[in-house]
């Protein structure tokens, strides 16, 4: 979106919105406000595009000139069912007979003026008030649409004042550039998308991955962004996004040559990952940079360090501090923040730090700047540099802020990059010599930690690093029995390597857990032992009862056990919430202690995933994709050919496909196209059955 306007200063802004909008709307409008120094907003005008104009501009770059905003242009979208009568006197006067059936009408008082000198229709709202009646829209019905009966019966859209936009030229407001993507889907039952759904969901099992459907998606659409929207959206539906980005991640680091060009393009894995970033990391994000975000939004710190820029009533060393300050916050949370992080975060980048190791065994730094590229550059930077796109804020910074934003972005953008010479990647003079600030190696190792904290994978870091340390209650494993001395008091000390507790801090250990031998961490019921806050640690064998101090430190060890045990091979998926005494678990009474677990773990997707997503819309969206590109989908399957017959070079028009296995993919293909045609008959058999049943109006 770009704003240009004459008579006012506007600066240049550009969004990305992504919204879903009601089927029965009829103009799609983009409002323009200025703020003042009250921070109140005054309309400049707008731009109101119809519903069956849409199309005109899908896709498509287009400046709009902005129409003034007033009551008469603001018609609410109702659509109401007009009956008109014909009756003819001795005069040749023709009475007009209106009904208005509308669903407001039981609950507002409504009247219709009715011109007897042309075929216009107002509605108003009544009011009882000194203000006046209100104007709700109007109606223009041609005579010529009646028939032989003189009745007319039919849906119509209420449309705005033809007076009402007299006022104001619109070339004296501007106008808005827009590029405007629209998209109406049609949602059938669930039976009709289970090939389709299928066919995907099997994408991270298929060898190689570049065969399976998921992927042919991303090969043949125009944009990588307008695949994984719905993939990644229908992977965590379903909790398939882990091995389907795991698979795809894996095959792209294959392809890589060097280390330093590890998802630094626009491919299908950055763009899945990022789209993954935004719905799971949405809270951590909010929970790590509002707090520091909303102060620098307030105070309006002085931090310009460009000299060219610098006000005279400004001092450069002074806003150098600022910012320094500002900076180091930031990235002192971040860096601690990996507790926040989302389990399906760091299972995804456990993923990529995996990959990555094995693919360039030579580059030891390359299984941190693997996760570190999401992390800092493609998660925390962006947000920092537009906190509203992120639900940090609720409008766009101030230019004064905005610029302070920008210049703390790039900064940490640089910090999380582990460049060899970080002061080279800046363009303007005044960044390098800023940069030296943290031109030290503690913000490499910082950097280095956290790549490997928000994956949560200690175990691979050769130094001992102490997570967490305090004195807490112990229950005596193994006991069958309830019995105060089997609780005591005893230091718990939690590093990269293992869980342990001793008699007292400093000595040695009495009892040693190794990380890998956590297999769940979760609350104990309170009936269990009549004692608040306890968590237990399950092993192998046996399980660990805990009671911490109080309710806010039993939630921290809980999280931060499970983080540093996420990526154990042998995880359970259910546990049992209460304690086995007495010779049964007191929450499922089974009587065995190795039963298996009555209640599934907690962890995984947040459920705001799972309840936002709906899997047969995004099959839909997917399905239309394809539509969109069959032409793509047929080409995609003659390159198959061409290799598979003559395996030769292949022709110039199809390489720009990835292509690894032709006959499986051209299998799959197959069975994509056949899914992709079924679905059209019944789009088709739709829209057959949706004509027939309409009637003639405005629509």
């Amino acid at each position: 979106m770009n704003v240009n306007q004459t008579t006012k200063h506007i600066e240049k802004n550009h969004f990305y919105f992504y919204c879903e909008i009601p089927r029965s709307f009829r103009h799609l409008s983009f409002y323009i406000f200025d703020r003042d120094v009250f921070r109140r907003d005054s309309s400049i005008g707008k731009v109101a595009v119809k519903k069956e104009d849409l199309q005109k501009y899908h896709g498509k770059d287009h400046w709009f000139p902005l129409q003034p905003v007033c009551a008469d242009s603001e018609v609410q979208v109702c659509v109401h069912t007009i009956t008109f009568t014909f009756s003819h006197l001795a005069d040749a006067f023709i009475q007009r007979h209106l009904q208005m059936m509308t669903t407001e009408a039981i609950k507002t008082n409504k009247r219709a003026m009715i011109c007897k000198c042309c075929d216009k229709v107002d509605l108003w709202n009544a009011s009882n008030l000194k203000f006046g009646d209100e104007f709700l829209g109007e109606v223009r019905v041609p005579l010529k649409v009646l028939g032989q009966s003189g009745v007319h019966d039919a849906w119509y859209f209420l449309q705005p004042r033809d007076n009402g936009n007299k006022s104001v030229k619109a070339d004296e407001l501007g106008s808005l550039r827009l590029n405007i993507v629209y998209t109406e889907d049609h949602v059938f039952p669930t039976e009709h998308y289970n090939p389709l759904r299928d066919l995907l969901l099997q994408s991270a099992h298929i060898e190689p991955v570049s065969a399976s459907a998921a992927h042919i998606l991303g090969e043949v659409c125009r944009e990588k962004q307008e695949a994984a929207v719905p993939l990644v959206r229908l992977f965590l539906h379903y909790g398939k996004i882990v091995p389907f980005l795991s698979a795809i991640a894996h095959a792209e680091i294959s392809r890589t040559q060097d280390p330093n060009t590890i998802f630094r393009g626009n491919s299908l894995t950055s763009k899945c990952i990022d789209e993954t970033m935004k719905l799971a990391g949405m809270h951590y994000l909010r929970v790590t940079l509002k707090p520091i975000i909303d102060e620098i939004c307030t105070d309006h710190k002085p931090c310009e360090i460009d000299p060219v820029k610098l006000k005279e009533s400004e001092n450069l060393d002074a806003n150098r501090e600022n910012l320094r300050q500002y900076v180091d916050r930031i990235f002192n949370v971040i860096t601690s923040s990996g507790v926040s992080c989302p389990t399906v975060m760091g299972d995804i980048f456990f993923s990529l730090r995996e990959s990555a190791a094995s693919r360039f065994e030579v580059d030891p730094d390359v299984r941190y700047t693997a996760v570190s590229s999401f992390i800092f550059l493609r998660f925390f930077a962006p947000a920092i540099l537009s906190p509203n796109l992120f639900q940090l804020r609720p409008h766009h910074p101030d230019p004064h802020t905005s610029r302070t934003l920008t210049l703390i972005s790039k900064t940490i953008q640089t910090l999380g990059s582990l460049a060899k010479s970080k002061s080279a990647n800046f363009k303007e003079s005044y960044m390098a010599a800023f940069y030296d600030y943290f031109n030290e190696q503690k913000y490499a190792d910082a950097v280095k930690n956290v790549s490997a904290y928000h994956i949560y994978i200690y175990i691979y870091i050769p130094v001992v690093l102490v997570l967490e340390n305090e004195f807490m209650i112990k229950r005596a494993q193994g006991r069958n029995r309830f019995g105060l001395k089997n609780f005591k008091s005893r230091w718990f000390r939690l590093t990269n390597h293992e869980f342990t507790y001793h008699k007292t801090k400093g000595e040695g250990a009495l009892c040693s857990i190794p990380i890998e031998n956590i297999l769940a961490v979760e609350r104990l019921e309170e009936e269990s032992f009549k004692m608040k806050n306890m968590f237990q640690v399950i092993q192998p064998e046996r399980a660990l009862y805990i009671q911490a101090n109080n309710c806010v430190e039993a939630r921290d060890w809980i999280d931060i056990l499970t983080k540093v045990s996420q990526c154990n091979r042998k995880r359970l998926s259910t546990y049992h919430p209460s304690a086995f005494l007495n010779g049964h678990w007191l929450c499922c009474k089974l009587s065995a202690d190795s039963a298996p677990g009555c209640t599934p773990c907690t962890g995984g997707l947040p459920a705001n995933i799972q309840l936002d997503v709906d899997g047969d819309r995004e099959t839909e969206r997917i399905y239309s994709l394809y539509s969109t590109y069959m032409a793509k989908l047929v080409k995609m399957q003659e390159a198959c050919g061409s290799k598979s017959v003559y395996d030769g070079p292949e022709q110039e028009e199809y390489s720009t496909f990835v292509i690894d296995d032709p006959q499986e993919t051209y299998k799959t293909l197959r069975l994509v196209i056949s899914a992709v045609q079924t679905l059209e008959q019944q789009h088709m058999q739709y829209k057959r059955d949706k004509f027939r049943k309409t009637k003639y109006g405005s629509q």
